[in-house]
């Protein structure tokens, strides 16, 4: 999988599960009785703020440090990896995908777990957002393509570096 698709799909992925948390936290504060009433102030409040943090991390145009390091340290390789997008996906995003899931569960019994959750998720859509960008720009001028290399799903991720064509 190309990483500037990787990172689209994680921001996506963030910004989806931020929307089912949220929505499902308005849905059980409005449908249940044990919810205080405060809470979606609250909650409201916190998106609100988390909005404005991962806008604030998010500003720059530039690669991110880790994502430089991690191009930098990408590894030369003259043939296209083997693609499999939907088992990339699931192995790196798998924290993703599990939060989500237990944020929902604990959200029936707690709606302020979800809650929170939404707000990071929420943070963490908006920081990553300009970083697919900055790396299609680098490739441009550099003229490589990055791939996400196969790797477990509790190592790091790596990238493997491929040459591609040169922009003009």
């Amino acid at each position: 999988m190309r990483f500037v698709d990787f990172l689209k799909a994680t921001v996506l992925l963030s910004a989806g599960s931020a929307t089912v948390l949220g929505t499902f936290t308005v849905l059980r504060v409005a449908t249940g009785d044990d919810a205080p009433d405060a809470l979606m102030e609250v909650a409201v409040g916190w998106w609100l703020l988390a909005a404005l943090v991962g806008t604030w991390l998010g500003r720059r145009n530039a690669a991110s440090p880790p994502i430089a390091r991690l191009l930098a340290d990408a590894r030369m390789q003259m043939s296209l990896p083997e693609l499999r997008p939907g088992l990339t996906l699931l192995n790196r995003l798998w924290p993703l995908l599990f939060s989500t899931i237990g944020a929902g569960i604990l959200g029936i019994f707690l709606p302020q777990v979800s809650a929170v959750a939404a707000g990071f998720a929420i943070i963490w859509a908006l920081a990553w957002r300009r970083q697919e960008a900055a790396v299609t720009a680098i490739e441009d001028r550099d003229g490589f393509r990055f791939y996400v290399d196969k790797t477990p799903p509790f190592s790091p991720i790596r990238l493997i570096r491929t040459p591609g064509l040169m922009a003009g």
